[in-house]
């Protein structure tokens, strides 16, 4: 046992090393998706819901109608720093769920995500993203910059609108941020 065979030395060191680029890259992604975590100034969505408006009926949030139809998403997120105004969100499987596109993004091919401050009131502000778009997955992702946010921003909302190729449908909000959490709340 004292002399390990050239082959057996090749399988070990090959071994260390996948088991090291795994750490590595575990370490990385967990920094990516959690390195503002404990800043008191960082809000966060952690899934993303699609509208459940029925045909005809509109539901707005901050004097924002909804889509003309029903909205259902996968999986998402949202995270705004309140005092820089860094944004980013992603959303994925954001879906008709009636009518005849059921299942597809219809003629939705662009999305913008929106924070809403103070909403309702005479302070409210609303900060909306440079449009992305929206694959025929609906799948879309953001990163950059929303503007400076009002301090305060009070009861912070999120969502995801219509862009602007779809004139009809324009700033419609199809989606929102759900389980907001901030600064040093812990995540499940």
């Amino acid at each position: 046992m004292k002399h390990m065979s050239n082959r057996a030395k090749a399988c070990f060191a090959f071994a260390c090393t996948v088991l090291t680029l795994s750490l590595l890259t575990f370490a990385h992604d967990h920094h990516r998706y959690h390195r503002f975590d404990n800043d008191d100034n960082v809000v966060r969505w952690k899934s993303m819901e699609g509208n459940i408006t029925a045909l005809g009926i509109d539901n707005p949030v901050a004097g924002i109608g909804t889509g003309t139809l029903p909205w259902t998403a996968t999986r998402g997120s949202a995270r705004v720093n309140l005092l820089t105004g860094a944004a980013s969100f992603e959303v994925e499987g954001l879906v008709l769920n009636g009518g005849n596109a059921t299942g597809t993004p219809g003629p939705v091919d662009q999305v913008e995500g929106s924070l809403i401050c103070n909403p309702g009131t005479n302070a409210q502000a609303i900060l909306t993203t440079d449009p992305v778009t929206l694959s025929a997955t609906g799948d879309a992702e953001f990163s950059g910059n929303i503007g400076n946010v009002p301090s305060p921003c009070a009861n912070p909302l999120f969502l995801i609108r219509v862009g602007p190729d779809l004139p009809g449908a324009n700033q419609r909000w199809i989606a929102t941020g759900a389980v907001r959490t901030s600064g040093t709340q812990r995540e499940e």
